[in-house]
């Protein structure tokens, strides 16, 4: 697998922040950093009854490792996309959250991979880089239900005339592990979920693919990566009318 051109970029999904034993791995392998590659944490804030005090502890302890960002479930902990409420109203409400405990995240991802103009506009309020976009459609999403497609990074014109720089995911961990030695896009972006860590042979198997990843493009951190096209929303929007 020869060296290429392009980037290398990772981001984790830290949905359970205040599980000592899912903590202790993680932040291994941040130290570890397999193949020199920084791996942004994008976390979802407390809920009722987590531990707020701990939560802050840990995502300043994450903070000093590498980029972070906010990683919302809009229904529960274990239920990512909406199922009622005001999704930008959520997106500002848990920003406002991060900064009043002094914690500023430069990124954003929608659980379940969940945006829409009102909450792509939240994200361009707080200054976020956003990582929603996909390159592939979630097999799990039931018929109608939107996401934004996007295989590059970009600068997304909003409805409101502003630009949304936005580094779309590639690949998940399973995608990649599968494809590593095929033809990679110029910027890969790949994302897992700090609970696959627990699983012995799966955290080995990111280890190694992370480094093979370092192979083949080049490892830089998640703003790091240049948007050299422009795409308007609502030709990357998949769902009602943006």
């Amino acid at each position: 697998m020869p060296v290429t051109q392009g980037y290398a970029v990772v981001s984790c999904h830290v949905e359970r922040v205040n599980d000592d034993r899912v903590w202790e791995r993680y932040v291994a392998l941040l130290r570890r950093r397999p193949g020199g590659i920084p791996i942004a944490s994008l976390l979802r804030p407390p809920a009722d009854g987590e531990n707020a005090e701990v939560w802050v502890a840990r995502a300043r302890e994450a903070a000093s490792l590498a980029p972070y960002g906010h990683h919302v479930h809009w229904t529960s902990p274990t239920h990512a996309r909406p199922t009622d409420g005001d999704p930008a109203a959520r997106v500002q409400e848990e920003g406002a959250w991060f900064r009043a405990h002094n914690l500023e995240p430069r990124f954003f991802c929608g659980g379940g991979w969940f945006t829409d103009v009102s909450v792509a506009e939240a994200v361009a309020d707080l200054g976020y880089i956003d990582c929603t976009a996909l390159a592939w459609r979630p097999t799990y999403l039931a018929a109608g239900e939107p996401w934004v497609e996007l295989d590059q990074p970009a600068w997304v014109r909003l409805p409101s005339g502003r630009d949304l720089l936005t580094i779309p995911t590639t690949h998940s961990f399973g995608m990649l592990a599968r494809s590593i030695a095929k033809a990679l896009p110029p910027v890969v972006h790949m994302h897992f979920h700090d609970y696959e860590l627990l699983d012995r042979r799966r955290a080995v198997a990111i280890d190694a693919v992370l480094r093979l990843l370092a192979l083949r493009r080049r490892p830089v951190a998640l703003g790091e990566v240049p948007a050299t096209t422009e795409a308007d929303f609502r030709s990357i929007w998949r769902g009602e009318e943006a």
